[in-house]
């Protein structure tokens, strides 16, 4: 009799449990999440890392409350191909989002859906950037393309319209408002996507004389002659010198005769003629001035070189104060609405970005400066006090690490790897020994596609269109200028490095290139 009731009570707990929704039985437990992603945002650019260019408070907040990664990096340094690995866990290849002229394949497998069928509420907004609609949200609200900085169209639910604005500042404002109406019976995760500080850099107004009196130091190797790289370091078309627009990136010029309206010029018009007259009006009065000083100063060489340098700069870190800004608005929300306490945040980008290292802007190599990205995160009631990490982790891991985060299962199909245990405090083992990279996009910019691996200490590239080599040992070489492939002093390490990288190769099923010799 006795065994007969148990069985009857453990049938009817059953029969309770499956009659309420997966959210509501784990309602105190699962935590909210949100993902922070902002565009082109070098980690230089974040105070918290300690390069002294900008100082960002809100992002350095949740470093505070948070881990701090020192080694988190890209398998693909390019806007769309990072925002694709990271909702599915795989390789580009895998994935079937190469470069930024292929279109996302919405129904596959993302971390968005297997959220939101485990009961998630879950939403987009702000940058999307992979062609196709979203798909597994229950809300979104996207800039189409690379969205415009001022008076910027968003899609909302599939319906475009112009919204009056600065887009970082519009971004934040969709991100709260869907928060004020959601489900407040049910865990979120919201996936908050910044256009900023993405090129061609037009700050917010009230930052237009931010750092005006601020000189920024040159970096070492800004003047960098490529003497010891392959031709793809000397074929590239990303020079702060030689290949920024004197309207489109340095702001030179306002409005443009008819016959000199091609290229990113045209796409210069077009943004500037999105403002109203009277942000056009103030827009003319903040840069008439520098415009006016930099026709008279007749400048040209290294002397030319570093104004760009510094322009660049200026209008850069005047975006990203913009991005901290809103951090700081979003995080405050958090607060007064009491779900700090229950709410994860990442903050990344979707690579880095070149502040004139080498001399460059942009991305795409597999050099540190672009390979390598922001990431911090803050979980309440895991991470305590300011946690920094030298582990190495890769966008490839983040879908994994969310769904652990949720209590949830991870398919074996996806690549990557959950750095869960990081962030709880163990030091024991490596999440990876050595990274696997991809970079297929020979177009903009003329970066010779590539691969190649990382280690703790070394680096091997191969720009296989070229079938040419780089080797780096990172302990000696920070900032990799001295290529060291075929140095006899490092046989046995580019040998143990070409056997590294072909497994990786395999153990990834990357059949591009199909030989690596």
């Amino acid at each position: 009799m006795k065994k007969n009731f148990c069985f009857i009570v453990a049938v009817f707990a059953i029969h309770v449990l499956q009659c309420f929704p997966v959210s509501a039985q784990n309602k105190t437990t699962r935590p909210n999440i949100i993902y922070m992603m902002s565009d082109d945002h070098g980690y230089q650019a974040i105070s918290a890392y300690g390069y002294g260019l900008n100082k960002t408070p809100n992002i350095d907040r949740l470093a505070r409350d948070g881990m701090l990664f020192n080694r988190a990096f890209v398998t693909n340094s390019i806007c769309g191909p990072s925002r694709a690995v990271m909702l599915t866990g795989k390789h580009s290849h895998i994935n079937g989002f190469k470069d930024n002229h292929s279109t996302f394949d919405g129904s596959q497998q993302t971390v968005v859906k297997l959220m939101h069928d485990a009961g998630y509420q879950t939403a987009l907004v702000g940058k999307w950037h992979l062609i196709s609609d979203p798909q597994g949200f229950d809300y979104w609200n996207i800039v189409p393309g690379q969205g415009d900085y001022y008076n910027p169209d968003f899609i909302e639910n599939g319906v475009r319209k112009r919204v009056p604005g600065y887009v970082t500042n519009l971004t934040t404002d969709f991100a709260i408002n869907w928060l004020d109406q959601r489900d407040t019976s049910r865990p979120f995760f919201l996936i908050y996507q910044q256009k900023a500080p993405h090129r061609n850099w037009m700050p917010e107004e009230k930052y237009y004389h931010l750092f005006d009196s601020t000189n920024f130091p040159v970096p070492s190797n800004y003047f960098d002659d490529y003497s010891t790289r392959t031709r793809a370091a000397h074929e590239q078309e990303m020079e702060i010198a030689t290949d920024m627009h004197y309207a489109y990136d340095l702001k030179l010029a306002f409005d443009l005769p008819s016959e000199k309206q091609t290229g990113l010029a045209s796409g210069w018009q077009r943004i500037f003629d999105r403002m109203t007259p009277e942000e056009k009006k103030k827009y003319e009065a903040a840069y008439g001035p520098s415009i006016e000083a930099f026709n008279k100063a007749k400048l040209n060489g290294k002397e030319l070189a570093v104004w760009k340098y510094q322009r660049y700069m200026k209008e850069y870190l005047r975006c990203v104060q913009s991005v901290d800004d809103n951090v700081g608005r979003l995080m405050g929300y958090l607060k007064k609405k009491g779900l700090d306490k229950n709410t994860i945040v990442i903050y990344t980008s979707d690579q880095g970005f070149y502040l004139g290292e080498h001399g460059w802007f942009d991305k795409r190599f597999m050099y540190e400066e672009s390979f390598r990205t922001p990431l911090i995160i803050k979980w309440p009631g895991v991470t305590k006090g300011r946690m920094v990490t030298n582990k190495m982790v890769q966008n490839l891991d983040f879908a994994e690490t969310i769904l652990e985060m949720a209590g949830m299962p991870v398919p074996a199909d996806m690549q990557g790897k959950s750095f869960v245990p990081l962030l709880k405090g163990s030091k024991k083992g490596n999440i990876h020994d050595a990274l696997y990279y991809h970079f297929y996009e020979n177009q903009e910019h003329k970066v010779a596609k590539h691969i190649g691996v990382r280690t703790d200490r070394y680096k091997l590239i191969y720009f296989y269109e070229n079938n040419e080599w780089e080797l780096y040992d990172l302990e000696k070489d920070q900032s990799e200028m001295h290529n060291l492939f075929g140095d006899p002093a490092y046989h046995k390490v580019q040998a143990m490095m070409m056997e590294t990288l072909k497994g990786l190769k395999q153990q990834y099923r990357d059949p591009e290139p199909h030989q690596v010799n």
